[in-house]
């Protein structure tokens, strides 16, 4: 088993891999495209609740992570391989500047743009706590080492969903705020970063087995 990461480490873990996954502004466009006739204020309502319920769903899956693990028998590097691989898939298609199918399809667009409210689904599910999401909130249960840590596991999904919830209130205003090149340089920032988490989060699982040695330690 490695050493328990000190607060400061999980706190950048925690946060900027739940940012990069949920990546609000590549969420934009498809938000965009699900509210084609809705107006600017209607758009930040379902902003809102999308928002609010996609950060109620996270910390009830961070709260029943434990109960999950202990029904499913499943062992944290298990989880952290399988997990490892659904967010590599996502990482990769964010390196191509494009949206992941795993956080919601173009099917999920056409049928939310024919819907009168979308602010639960599709937006809230998938787009904002999708598998990915999910799986990333479930890997750092098990690595949340005490209260300090799982307060912070909270904070980190309330920063993201309040941040994704700024970035599509600003998009609901008017979306010439951000150019298409600036958003995929951002899109595929965001994918090397999701990418590196992926093959972090499958180091950790073969030091857990013993199929690799423990990294030294950070100066």
């Amino acid at each position: 088993m490695g050493q328990p990461m000190d607060s400061w480490a999980f706190a950048l873990l925690a946060f900027s891999s739940l940012l990069a996954i949920v990546d609000p502004i590549g969420l934009v466009p498809w938000f965009l495209a699900i509210t084609p006739d809705d107006t600017p204020q209607v758009r930040e309502r379902m902003a809102r609740i999308a928002c609010l319920v996609a950060a109620v769903i996270l910390m009830l899956f961070a709260a029943a992570g434990m109960w999950i693990f202990k029904l499913l028998g499943l062992t944290l590097p298990a989880f952290q391989i399988a997990g490892s691989i659904l967010l590599m898939l996502i990482g990769l298609d964010m390196l191509k500047a494009k949206h992941s199918p795993v956080q919601g399809t173009a099917e999920d667009a056409r049928a939310g743009s024919a819907k009168d409210d979308v602010a639960i689904t599709p937006l809230a599910v998938p787009m904002l706590a999708g598998p990915g999401a999910l799986s990333n909130t479930l890997i750092l249960v098990n690595q949340a080492t005490g209260p300090l840590s799982w307060g912070i596991l909270y904070l980190s999904i309330a920063a993201v969903c309040a941040i994704s919830y700024v970035t599509l209130r600003l998009a609901a205003r008017g979306a010439a705020w951000i150019g298409p090149i600036v958003m995929r340089v951002l899109t595929r920032l965001m994918g090397l970063l999701v990418t590196a988490i992926a093959v972090q989060f499958t180091i950790n699982a073969l030091v857990q087995l013993g199929a690799l040695p423990a990294p030294p330690p950070l100066p």
